[in-house]
């Protein structure tokens, strides 16, 4: 097959999904990162490097995904480096399946790899994030509107409105670090309770530092491949039924609802392009820079309805046995987070999906079977843009 044959509606799989070295990483650079996920993935995948004709990265070098390609010996004719914040790789993984659909591409590697823990330890980078200051942003920065103060802001929002508990966000962490406990990958795994999540120092009010996502290295690599390559898999596929993408503001004073994220939109979108509900999703894996980012996250893809996600949040719904489990892998609160984190929650997805979590956290369905369907759905900037990817067997 050579790119850009009109195969027309082809099915889209996941081939190969990996990890590259995570948490504490000293002494490699992300591009080092970037290929030893790359690396993993393909032998994950069972296939010849030689059938990657599409690429996407985002996120390192000054011509993305130029220098990332260059540095690992591709020469792909399908490239995307969409970069829209935590959202970036389930967009990726949208525009990608499309391309394969229509035969623009046959198999494309999505791939991300960051030092910004090292990077700060070593002096290297400050722990401020800035998105500059021209443009629309001209009219915030003025007055030190953070990242970290936006999210803090619409989290209040939605305790005001719908009596949200610092106590229901906080159960959002500590069953974060419970499903950590059981994930050898996982930075952090010793458990938290609510009063140690509520007493700790404040980051932005109301968030204390439990509130928010941990810093760590780390990489992983997705490989999607047309459905003309399964035979040759070395593991059962995992296929791409739907996605949806959207954006939403720049400026907090053009977002219109603060309680409401564009998650509403792009899931909406993806569950209708996958013809399914979310009341036959088996497990979820959100973006949770933030614990209120998982809760509005969970009542915009429809698990619950809007103001209800403090009490969805409670009795233990999120944990790996749950009725819902969320983060399988401890998410972005306890198991890693070295930047853009969405590529990380497909990887866990797949995992899942395929049987492969291992014994002690492996999600199964009442009666003992492995889970059909998952959902991944990154968020980016301050709820800015969202994109979701509905992921099933078989």
């Amino acid at each position: 097959m050579t790119s850009g044959t009109p195969y027309g509606n082809r099915r889209v799989a996941v081939a190969g999904v990996a990890l590259s070295d995570c948490g504490r990483v000293d002494e490699a650079t992300p591009y080092a990162l970037h290929a030893q996920a790359a690396r993993r993935a393909l032998a994950d995948s069972g296939l010849d490097r030689s059938v990657i004709d599409g690429f996407a990265s985002a996120g390192l070098g000054t011509l993305a995904p130029v220098e990332v390609a260059e540095y690992l010996g591709l020469h792909p004719t399908w490239v995307d480096s969409t970069s829209v914040g935590g959202s970036t790789w389930e967009v990726l993984a949208a525009h990608a399946a499309d391309a394969i659909a229509a035969g623009h591409a046959n198999a494309v590697l999505l791939v991300y790899g960051s030092t910004a823990r090292a990077d700060l330890k070593a002096g290297r980078r400050t722990a401020n994030l800035s998105f500059g200051a021209r443009g629309p942003l001209q009219f915030e920065v003025p007055y030190g509107h953070t990242l970290i103060a936006k999210y803090a802001m619409a989290a209040r929002r939605h305790m005001h409105q719908y009596g949200t508990t610092l106590e229901q966000l906080a159960r959002i962490a500590v069953q974060a670090r419970a499903n950590a406990a059981t994930n050898p990958d996982a930075m952090y795994r010793d458990p938290v309770t609510v009063d140690e999540v509520l007493s700790g120092p404040v980051i932005a009010d109301p968030f204390t530092k439990l509130h928010c996502c941990i810093r760590s290295d780390g990489g992983c690599a997705v490989l999607l491949v047309a459905e003309d390559y399964v035979h040759d898999l070395a593991k059962p596929p995992v296929w791409v039924l739907g996605s949806g993408t959207a954006v939403s503001h720049t400026t907090m004073s053009e977002w219109d609802d603060f309680t409401v994220s564009p998650a509403a939109v792009s899931g909406r979108l993806a569950f209708e392009r996958a013809g399914v509900r979310p009341d036959e999703i088996d497990l979820a894996e959100l973006y949770d820079a933030f614990t209120y980012m998982t809760l509005v996250t969970l009542e915009d893809l429809g698990f619950c309805a809007k103001g209800e996600g403090g009490a969805f949040v409670e009795k233990g719904r999120l944990l790996r046995d749950g009725e819902l489990p969320v983060n399988t892998d401890g998410g972005g609160l306890a198991a890693c987070h070295p930047g853009m984190r969405g590529l990380f929650l497909l990887v866990e997805a797949v995992r899942q999906l395929r049987g492969e979590a291992g014994p002690d956290r492996q999600v199964r369905k009442p009666g003992g079977a492995l889970p059909q369907l998952a959902v991944a759905s990154g968020t980016g900037g301050w709820f800015c843009s969202s994109g979701t990817v509905v992921l099933g067997r078989g």
